[in-house]
């Protein structure tokens, strides 16, 4: 570990900037994997971070944010998704595939006809942080406070709806509809991932933290802020280990991700041993 260069980063300008995006990227991410996690939709999470590239590659070409381009696509595809999804004779499952198939490829198709693609496709893939500019921090927060306004807005309906579907529908929810609203927030938090960790990476920091937090409590609305905490956490421990030991960070940041998540596992089994312990003792 070279500390010298760790706190040489902090007085660069770009470092924290990266700082603040890996905050709130990870933050965000947080929160909405509570949802991936209580509707069982990490496939759906892999599936899009795979569905979204084109939307990524053609949004830097045609000169406008990575943000831009891949929310249209992922909008896109997810309210296809939701489409297929309704006919009874495709179940979701299969419509996620039927919508992945190919939109990874044409993305790589796409970028590999420009110059200096292998390049790039590593920046798409695993993200670049370290170069995300003001105007990146400014649709971070933006989008960030959307999306968690709509779990705030929408936290009952979207609760019951994960818990008990059948009974959310009785009571005369409109489910279908509830269910695009958890894909777009999905697919939308996903992309702003993008600059900071990359399409591929993104899936991490959207599934791990909450099952992290799933460790320390089974309350969704203290699950979800501990979430976002761990993912926040994430952010930035990962990003000073990737300054410290000079690797990527946005590996670093889902690795880190996956490392509180072991720490939080291996807490919670040794919690779990001393009350059975006690238990028998008694």
């Amino acid at each position: 570990m070279n500390l010298p260069t760790l706190v040489d980063s902090f007085g660069q300008h770009f470092f924290r900037l990266a700082l603040v995006e890996a905050v709130m990227v990870g933050a965000v991410a947080g929160a909405v994997s509570v949802h991936v996690l209580l509707r069982r939709l990490p496939f759906f999470v892999v599936a899009m971070s795979h569905a979204t590239f084109p939307g990524v590659v053609f949004g830097s070409l045609l000169g406008v944010s990575l943000f831009a381009g891949g929310a249209v696509v992922g909008i896109g595809v997810a309210l296809l998704i939701a489409a297929l999804g309704s006919l009874r004779q495709i179940d979701d499952s299969s419509a996620i595939g039927i919508v992945l198939a190919g939109c990874f490829a044409v993305g790589v198709l796409v970028l590999s006809a420009q110059p200096g693609a292998s390049r790039e496709l590593s920046a798409y893939l695993v993200g670049s942080i370290i170069t995300v500019t003001s105007a990146d921090l400014v649709t971070t927060a933006a989008v960030g406070a959307v999306l968690l306004g709509v779990l705030t807005a929408f936290h009952k309906e979207l609760v019951l709806g994960a818990f008990d579907p059948g009974g959310f529908t009785a009571l005369g929810y409109p489910g279908r509809g509830l269910e695009v609203i958890v894909l777009l927030v999905v697919t939308v938090a996903l992309v702003v991932c993008v600059p900071a960790v990359g399409t591929l990476l993104a899936v991490a920091l959207l599934t791990v933290p909450a099952l992290a937090a799933r460790h320390w409590t089974d309350r969704v609305g203290p699950m979800t802020m501990l979430a976002a905490g761990l993912g926040a956490l994430s952010g930035v421990l990962g990003l000073c280990l990737s300054a410290a030991f000079d690797i990527a960070a946005g590996g670093t940041i889902a690795l880190t991700a996956t490392g509180l998540f072991l720490v939080s596992a291996g807490v919670h089994s040794g919690r779990e041993r001393v009350t059975r312990s006690r238990a028998r003792a008694s």
